[in-house]
């Protein structure tokens, strides 16, 4: 059984000028003692690639977190000891990031089709519902990216 409902990825920039990606899905991240991640990897050339990476390897929509705990996990994996953690919102506050594409909110490639993304808007919206446990702020970011995607596929034709 899991503590955390939302499954979060957190991505910092490296000094490759790539992305390394920490995934939580069974526990949420913690500074003391760090709450190692469910998966995490780099290489990226994309925020959106490494996310979209990191939910291929949870099998499961990611939540974006604070960038913190992904550059404190690769400090712990080069040996150093973590930042302090940051101050100005609390974890459970999670939304998510402006950063995030409206196909990624769904967990699709670019190149889906409507009717794909209606498939994915029905998963989300079943997940992320209040009715069904999910946070309300979480169900209009569905919306929001459904309705976004549906309007840019309809411009395509």
């Amino acid at each position: 059984m899991t503590d955390l409902a939302t499954a979060v990825c957190s991505i910092t920039p490296t000094q490759r000028r790539r992305f390394f990606w920490a995934a939580w899905w069974t526990s949420a991240p913690r500074q003391a003692p760090f709450q190692r991640p469910d998966a995490s990897n780099g290489g990226a050339k994309t925020r959106e690639d490494a996310l979209a990476d990191a939910m291929r390897v949870a099998n499961r929509h990611l939540v974006l977190i604070e960038p913190h705990w992904a550059h404190a996990w690769n400090r712990i994996l080069r040996g150093e000891a973590p930042p302090p953690p940051p101050s100005a919102r609390p974890l459970r506050e999670r939304q998510v990031s402006a950063q995030v594409s409206a196909w990624a909110v769904l967990g699709l490639a670019p190149d889906a089709d409507a009717i794909a993304v209606k498939r994915a808007f029905r998963q989300r919206a079943l997940e992320t519902h209040p009715d069904r446990g999910g946070e309300a702020a979480q169900f209009r970011e569905v919306q929001r990216a459904y309705e976004r995607l549906l309007a840019k596929l309809q411009r395509r034709r």
